[in-house]
């Protein structure tokens, strides 16, 4: 195996399985892996390599001789380059594939954003009769759609990210799923509390999704929750913007950037925009406002010099991972099952080599992230319940 995949396996050996919980995801099937802990070594080393790899020389439309294609990828909504979610898995896929000589496709539902889940299953078997030996489904919205066609068509494997667990007819894991989450909450925290030791105290919050989303929902319920800490820390008081209007497609719209327009004009500093496209509406504006941007998922720093850092979440190493199992015959490790990854396995970041703060050091950061690590910083998770004024004396939540 080349040294990259080893440098990638070791970067998320150590991962969580933990039950997912929400009422849209049924309770997980869980296990521990006996692993030792990756090294902040390691973790630098996989960044710095990522940062040098050229994901856009890897053509996004190969030609399979014999017209299969051994690895697919069925998008969520929104664009396959949409500087976010669908880019940062297909951005997995490729390298996998391109470092292991497999041919690969991706597919995008009938529909567009207004997929239905009969299109999502389309796409999928028809990825399965083209010779698909493992179906990457990205997004929540998946789920129904990948119940069905998992049920049915055994034989293929199906990555489920953003997911949960899925079951068959008598209500058994499905063997042939991978389901992988993370801890958005921890990453949303970092970057809220960064934010505010930064020397912000106007903040928003533009979530994808309309609110139904669970990874979006963590990302900006961790992000006040970190201004919190940072806010009570400094003894001031800040104020939110917290707004999921615009964001149900997650698609950029003259809307939300007159909606995000606004807020800059009337003071807000700094966004921190969650939700795949629709980060193209908030630079803009922002741009136009001369505000600050923090990204969300992948490092964003290279699509706006308004991003002043950006919570991400280690989506191609879990995608290339989960593909190594595939081809590895470990897939027994993970089919089935939840694999949640977090602060614990390196999974969750800011990118301090790329970020704009001048305030708040790397050094501190650094500190902070070994105190979530470590478990003396613990985020909750449980936005149903959690996102309400009364738990944040020191910020001044304005929910929209």
């Amino acid at each position: 195996m080349k040294k990259m995949i080893a440098i990638l396996t070791a970067a998320v050996i150590l991962f969580s399985f933990a039950a997912c919980g929400g009422d849209k995801a049924p309770e997980a099937t869980t296990n521990t892996p006996t692993s030792t802990a990756v090294s902040q070594e390691d973790k630098e080393t996989t960044e710095a390599e990522n940062e040098k790899f050229d994901y856009d020389a890897i053509n996004d439309n190969m030609s399979s001789p014999d017209g299969k294609y051994e690895i697919a990828f069925v998008t969520d909504v929104g664009q396959l380059k949409d500087k976010s979610f669908n880019q940062g898995t297909w951005e997995g896929i490729k390298r996998y594939a391109y470092e292991n000589d497999k041919s690969y496709k991706y597919y995008q539902p009938a529909g567009g954003d207004s997929a239905t889940d009969e299109d999502r299953y389309d796409a999928m078997k028809a990825a399965s009769d083209a010779g698909a030996n493992v179906v990457v489904c990205a997004g929540f919205l998946q789920g129904t759609a990948l119940e069905r066609a998992a049920r049915e068509m055994k034989d293929t494997k199906f990555i489920f990210i953003d997911g949960w667990v899925l079951k068959d007819d008598n209500g058994e894991p499905l063997k042939n799923v991978a389901s992988i989450d993370y801890n958005e909450e921890q990453s949303g925290y970092l970057a809220g509390y960064a934010a505010v030791k930064e020397g912000y105290t106007k903040l928003g919050f533009s979530g994808g999704g309309g609110g139904t989303n669970a990874a979006c929902c963590r990302f900006g319920y961790g992000y006040v929750q970190g201004a919190q800490a940072a806010a009570e820390e400094k003894d001031i008081t800040v104020d939110m913007n917290f707004s999921w209007e615009y964001g149900s497609s997650f698609g950029a719209s003259a809307e939300l950037q007159t909606m995000i327009n606004g807020w800059y004009s009337k003071g807000t500093e700094v966004v921190f925009v969650c939700g795949g496209a629709m980060c193209q509406s908030v630079f803009a504006a922002a741009s136009a406002n001369e505000g600050a941007v923090i990204g969300v998922d992948i490092d964003q720093s290279g699509e706006s010099d308004t991003v002043i850092t950006s919570a991400t979440k280690g989506i191609r190493e879990s995608v290339e991972y989960v593909l190594e199992k595939v081809y590895s015959d470990d897939w027994d490790d993970i089919g089935g099952v939840q694999t949640t990854l977090g602060a614990k396995d390196n999974a969750v970041s800011l990118p301090t080599d790329t970020w704009t703060m001048e305030n708040f050091t790397v050094e501190e950061y650094e500190e902070l992230f070994d105190e979530m690590k470590n478990g003396e910083i613990e985020v909750d998770r449980d936005y149903e319940k959690g996102l309400k004024n009364d738990n944040f004396p020191n910020v001044n939540l304005n929910i929209i």
